[in-house]
């Protein structure tokens, strides 16, 4: 198994209590990262500190649709240390249906989760960022958001714009020791799934050529990599893994 270095480096992954973000954080604490992780689910929280025990785990609550609340965390940690790595991970699906069908409260939650909580936390951490001249921050996006799905318009039209905010501060901070990407998965096998109908399920599904859902671990190695000293060239870019599904 591959270990990027990342020691002596912090790291803040949102939504890293569970699914793709856990396993992030579990191979970032491997290769030698301190993890802050932030999530709103609380039981989610306490089932990762039962199964991590290790001293450079630390959890916080934290409601990154709230601006100030995402500002007064990272003014806290930044307070007595640096913050080398950010991970836009929490995300929400919201339901299937038809664009004509769609709640436009649904709509607003996720465009507010996906979208807008990624602009916060950017915002809020990039100043610090550019004091220390270094970090390291991945926006985990989703195919959906380059080739668009059916029946999930505010989900796509979320991750679409990821995609383009990763690109614009990308640009921003080219000149920069930071280091801004997304990356694009296909579906996986984690509780995201069960958020979605068996139809739209099995619909993702046939899409992919490899004909599987993703693994966590292969995602948390990409993720590691971009987060890495490593890539000090790769800016403003969208990394594919998407067993074949990405058609660009």
């Amino acid at each position: 198994m591959i270990k990027f270095n990342l020691s002596n480096r912090i790291a803040i992954v949102t939504g890293g209590a569970q699914g793709f973000g856990l396993a992030i954080t579990k191979k970032f604490l491997d290769c030698g990262a301190e993890v802050i992780v932030w999530d709103i689910d609380k039981s989610a929280l306490n089932r990762a500190q039962e199964s991590i025990k290790n001293e450079k785990f630390t959890t916080q609550i934290v409601d990154i649709t709230n601006f100030n609340e995402v500002t007064k965390n990272i003014e806290l940690i930044t307070n007595k240390k640096n913050i080398d790595i950010f991970i836009n991970n929490a995300g929400i699906t919201g339901l299937n249906a038809g664009v004509w069908d769609y709640p436009v409260d649904e709509w607003q939650k996720v465009i507010n989760v996906n979208l807008n909580a990624v602009f916060y936390c950017c915002k809020a951490v990039v100043p610090h960022m550019i004091k220390n001249n270094y970090g390291r921050i991945v926006n985990i996006a989703s195919i959906s958001g380059k080739e668009g799905n059916a029946n999930a318009s505010a989900y796509s039209s979320s991750k679409a714009g990821v995609i383009g905010l990763t690109k614009s501060l990308g640009k921003e901070l080219a000149d920069k020791n930071i280091a801004v990407n997304a990356v694009t998965p296909a579906g996986a096998k984690t509780r995201i799934l069960d958020q979605m109908t068996k139809e739209h399920v099995n619909f993702m599904l046939s899409k992919v050529p490899r004909n599987r859902f993703l693994e966590v671990d292969e995602l948390a190695s990409l993720v590691a990599w971009l987060a890495s000293e490593e890539n000090s060239f790769s800016t403003g870019a969208v990394f594919d893994i998407s067993g074949g599904r990405a058609t660009y």
